[in-house]
Formats: C-alpha cells, structure tokens, sequence
C-alpha cells in the first residue's frame, strides 16, 4: 500500500471559492483544492501555506483547521494499471488570502486558479477533494471528520 499525507486549504470569499486546475502529465485536466503532499518534517499548517503560495501566487494564512480525511483507494480505481492500494490522509484548513496575484505554478502541474462561484462548483470536472473540503467548512462536525464523501466518478487528487 502507498501512502500520502497532504494539506489542503478551503478559501471560501464573497460566495466564491478558490479553486486550481490540476493538469497531470497523462489524463485529463480537473479542478481542486490549493494543496498537496506534507514534506518530510513538515507541519500540514506550514504546508498548505506553502502549497497555496506555490500553486496559486498568493500568500495565505491559516484561520482554522476544518479536519481530517481518510481514505483508500482500492488498486482498480487508480489512474495506471498495476498500482498498490494508495491512502491519502487529508487535513483540511480554512484560509485567507491576504496578498499576491493569481498565476499559474511555475513548472508545476496547477495550469491556473480561480475564484469559483459555489453553485457552478456542481458542474465542474472536479477531484473529489473539493467536496470534501466544502463539506468540512459548511457542516463543521464537533469531531473534525467528515463522514464518506460519495465520489460518484470524481478524480482523486
């Protein structure tokens, strides 16, 4: 089985959400949380900083954790043949962008960010993480696990 711990940050203004195109180097692009992969003795609090920074051109502080989730990914619903049962273990904070200017990653896999309304969210080609994070900040549960999100064909990312 492989293992992923990753940091994403739910920014949610104004009615919108800020969301980035994730373009893999094979299949197709989808739309996502600012975030990604925790670095060896890295903090998840000073990762999402980073990854918002990185992903998005903006700088980001951390207003409050949203919570945790975990899930498997059983070897049929990964992208390439072959691969092992894969967990991802999420944590999910709430942000605020205090500065920057929105741009694509440099030599990165976000080809651009964007301030998405919340009911257009609905019909986009989306990573089940963006769910998961809006369910995180619109129910708040006391226990900061959100229960299963159904991916209905949703990308993992």
């Amino acid at each position: 089985m492989s293992f992923r711990l990753a940091a994403y940050a739910v920014c949610i203004e104004g009615g919108r959400v800020l969301l980035a195109r994730h373009v893999p180097s094979r299949g197709e692009s989808n739309w996502t949380l600012p975030g990604g992969r925790v670095e060896h003795a890295e903090d998840p609090f000073d990762a999402v900083i980073r990854e918002v920074a990185e992903e998005t051109g903006c700088d980001a502080v951390v207003e409050r954790l949203l919570g945790v989730d975990s899930r498997v990914i059983p070897p049929a619903e990964r992208p390439s043949p072959g691969l092992p049962e894969h967990q991802n273990v999420g944590v999910f904070y709430q942000v605020r962008i205090t500065g920057g200017r929105l741009r694509p990653e440099p030599n990165g896999e976000t080809a651009e960010s964007v301030w998405t309304p919340l009911p257009r969210v609905a019909d986009l080609r989306r990573s089940s993480l963006v769910d998961i994070g809006l369910a995180l900040a619109h129910t708040l549960p006391a226990t900061g696990h959100v229960a299963a999100v159904p991916t209905g064909g949703l990308i993992q990312h």
